[in-house]
Formats: structure tokens, C-alpha cells, sequence
């Protein structure tokens, strides 16, 4: 273990002592978990985030469908064979 130093506002203090008591667990052990309980959840999107994002993909597929058959099945050929080939050895802008 690493002993770390944290300033704290007194009603966070208050209530890490509250919840240890009400847990029965040491104030290090309690902040471990919520440390721990916090970064499980940190890579989640936000509601906010994940509005957007599906405002976004709403508004993507509302626009017109732009080229020919043909240029959509020149282009799932060249996916293809990039796949196959190992992927694609340029960057696409």
C-alpha cells in the first residue's frame, strides 16, 4: 500500500466518517471502493453524451443518400479486399 495525502471540504469529511461508521469499514477501505465503484463507471458515456451522440446519428440518417449503386459496390469490394489484404495501408482523411 501507498500512503497519499488528500485535502478534503469538511462535508465530504463528514460524510467518508459517516459511511465508514454506518459500514463498519476503515476510511481508507471506503475510499478505495469509491475509487474503485467511480472508474467502473468513468468510461460509460454521460446522458448528455449519449444525447448527442444520438442526435448525431438522427440527423446522419435523415440526409440524402449521395452516389449510385455502383459506387456503393465499388467501394464494398475495396472494404473487402482491404480486409483480406491485412486492412488498409494508407491513412483515410
Amino acid at each position: 500500500m501507498v500512503k497519499v495525502t488528500f485535502t478534503l471540504d469538511d462535508s465530504t469529511v463528514a460524510r467518508l466518517n459517516e459511511t465508514a461508521r454506518r459500514l463498519s469499514k476503515p476510511k481508507s477501505e471506503v475510499v478505495r471502493e469509491a475509487i474503485e465503484a467511480y472508474h467502473a463507471k468513468s468510461d460509460r458515456l454521460s446522458d448528455a453524451e449519449r444525447e448527442r451522440m444520438l442526435k448525431a446519428l438522427r440527423e446522419y440518417a435523415l440526409l440524402p443518400i449521395v452516389g449510385t449503386a455502383a459506387d456503393r459496390d465499388r467501394e464494398l469490394r475495396e472494404i473487402r479486399a482491404a480486409r483480406r489484404s491485412g486492412g488498409r495501408r494508407t491513412r483515410v482523411e
